[in-house]
């Protein structure tokens, strides 16, 4: 089984070829190929490659299917016995990849 971790938007992903995933928004086209530098482990058969912090020479290479939106969050801030309530909704946008190869 192949897979790697990859980095982006400050979070950190475990991904297989094939794998859907949902990450920060990236401003790319849906359709276009975007390639993922930040790859700190790798994982093929069984032979394991940790990074230092990243592995030399490593990419993961995936396909935009789709930008949106996350569901709605509803922001509520209260302060007891002050009469202040403020609600805020909030919806996080967010890219839809496709991983198509690990190199």
């Amino acid at each position: 089984m192949t897979f790697a971790v990859i980095k982006t938007g400050g979070k950190q992903y475990k991904v297989s070829p094939k794998d859907k995933i949902k990450i920060e928004k990236l401003d790319k086209p849906e359709g276009e190929e975007v390639v993922f530098d930040d790859v700190l482990l790798v994982s093929e058969n069984g032979n394991v490659k940790i990074g230092n912090p990243l592995v030399e020479g490593a990419k993961v290479t995936a396909k935009i299917l789709k930008q949106g939106k996350g569901e709605k969050l509803i922001v509520f801030k209260y302060k007891a016995k002050k009469r202040y309530k403020k609600k805020i909704g909030h919806r996080q946008r967010f890219t839809e990849a496709e991983i198509t190869a690990i190199k």
